[in-house]
């Protein structure tokens, strides 16, 4: 019979939790409070004497931060895309089809997934220049596969190998070719894992920012980490909108992760136990 949580238990996780959570509910405040609360005796203060949604509007009404996010939405959405659609017939190849090499590729993924960004920032700017790709949501989709796509390679290869070797076999007994084994056999059962990855190289795609600031100069296609940055001016920092700005944008991750939080722990789970 199982032993019944003790307080001590309790007590643990809300701290751990309160832990966890106290950046954003700091942010949160800081975005509530009024210019005068933000400094002063009452800056450390969780007491809000004059909750004020001025901070949201002004991010909205004296920046063009609605066109931040709707480029941050497109290149984020367009690079998932692409990224799970090549990832996931590499994976399949890669775990599934015999030819040689595959090491060789998997070691070649990785080792462009280590590369750091500060040291390939500047041919990928010169090529993106030279075909006129700056300023498009193209010349980020481009670069930002570069980490999205070895990052989709590598858990979608996980998955696929976890799924029964049997069910591929009776397909072939069964006379499938190799795609119909592929897209009615594997892919509806790696879909929980593909779906968790999609969600990861959404998020890498949303929250980047080398790239983004270099390659997209005009004010009108900056993504929100860029344009959030930005806020900053030469003599203030508008610590309040900036909060302002974080919370619109961490929202709707938080929400997409809790609405398909099923999806995701399904596909956690399926790369971690072998059938």
């Amino acid at each position: 019979m199982q032993k019944s949580a003790g307080p001590l238990f309790y007590i643990g996780l809300l701290l751990f939790v309160f832990v966890v959570m106290f950046p954003f509910l700091w942010i949160l405040l800081a975005a509530l409070k009024p210019p005068g609360e933000l400094f002063g005796e009452r800056a450390f203060h969780f007491i809000i004497q004059n909750p004020t949604l001025d901070n949201f509007i002004r991010v909205f009404t004296e920046r063009p931060f609605a066109t931040y996010l709707w480029n941050s939405t497109v290149v984020a959405t367009l690079t998932t895309l692409y990224s799970i659609t090549i990832a996931s017939f590499a994976a399949y190849a890669i775990a599934w089809l015999s030819f040689r090499g595959k090491t060789i590729i998997l070691g070649v993924v990785l080792a462009v997934s280590m590369f750091p960004q500060i040291a390939t920032i500047s041919p990928i700017f010169m090529f993106m220049q030279s075909m006129g790709l700056t300023n498009s949501y193209l010349g980020l989709i481009i670069p930002y596969t570069t980490f999205a796509l070895p990052l989709a390679i590598w858990n979608l290869t996980i998955y696929f190998r976890k799924i029964p070797s049997d069910l591929g076999e009776a397909a072939k007994v069964d006379g499938a070719s190799v795609w119909q084994t592929m897209t009615k056999v594997f892919f509806p059962l790696a879909m929980p894992g593909v779906f968790t990855t999609a969600i990861l190289v959404f998020i890498a795609a949303w929250n980047e920012f080398l790239f983004a600031l270099t390659l997209n100069t005009q004010e009108a296609m900056k993504t929100v980490p860029v344009g959030i940055v930005m806020f900053q001016g030469m003599y203030t920092i508008p610590w309040g909108e900036i909060s302002a700005a974080s919370i619109i944008v961490t929202v709707p991750l938080v929400v997409m992760v809790l609405i398909f939080q099923r999806r995701i722990i399904s596909g956690l789970t399926s790369g971690a136990v072998k059938e």
